[in-house]
C-alpha cells in the first residue's frame, strides 16, 4: 500500500478479534504498515462501527474500556469531519451504485479525506473503472484476508 489509504471498519475489527484466525493476522499486518507509513485514514463512522462490533457482535467481545482505548489510538487517523455535504455525496453514491447508504458514506468519506485507496472487504464488487465513471479518483483496495 502506498499513499493515503482509507480503512473500513472490518479491517480493525478483524485485527482485534481473537477468533478471526488468519484474517486477524492479515488485518493486523495491513494496519501495522499504515501506522509505519502514516498513511492510514478513518472516519468517525468507522470508529463507531468498530466499537459496536468489537464490543457486541464478535464471538468473544472485548470490554468497552479496551475498545475505547483502540478508538482513542485511531482518532489521529480521522482527518476530515462528516458534514452535510458528505451525507449528500453518500446518498448519490448509494443511488448510483445501488449500495447501502452506509457503504456510500464510506466511499464519500474516503474521497473527502483525499485517500487514494480504500481498504475493505465489503466492496469487492465495485471496480476502479466504475468509480472513475462516477467522478471518483478513488482506487479500491478490496482485500481478502485469508
Amino acid at each position: 500500500m502506498t499513499g493515503t489509504v482509507f480503512v473500513d471498519s472490518n479491517i480493525p475489527i478483524y485485527a482485534h478479534d481473537l477468533d478471526a484466525g488468519a484474517k486477524r493476522l492479515g488485518a493486523a499486518a495491513c494496519l501495522r504498515e499504515l501506522w509505519d507509513s502514516g498513511g492510514g485514514r478513518m472516519s468517525t463512522q468507522v470508529l463507531q462501527e468498530f466499537y459496536v462490533n468489537i464490543t457486541r457482535k464478535i464471538p468473544r467481545p472485548v470490554s468497552g474500556a479496551a475498545a475505547r482505548e483502540v478508538v482513542q489510538n485511531y482518532a489521529c487517523w480521522v482527518h476530515s469531519p462528516i458534514t452535510p455535504a458528505t451525507v449528500i455525496r453518500a446518498s448519490k453514491i448509494g443511488e448510483t451504485w445501488k449500495l447501502s447508504f452506509w457503504d456510500g458514506m464510506i466511499i464519500a468519506a474516503t474521497e473527502q479525506t483525499a485517500a487514494t485507496e480504500l481498504l475493505t472487504e465489503d466492496l469487492n464488487h465495485i471496480t476502479d473503472k466504475s468509480l472513475r465513471a462516477s467522478g471518483s479518483d478513488l482506487a479500491t483496495q478490496g482485500t481478502r484476508l485469508h
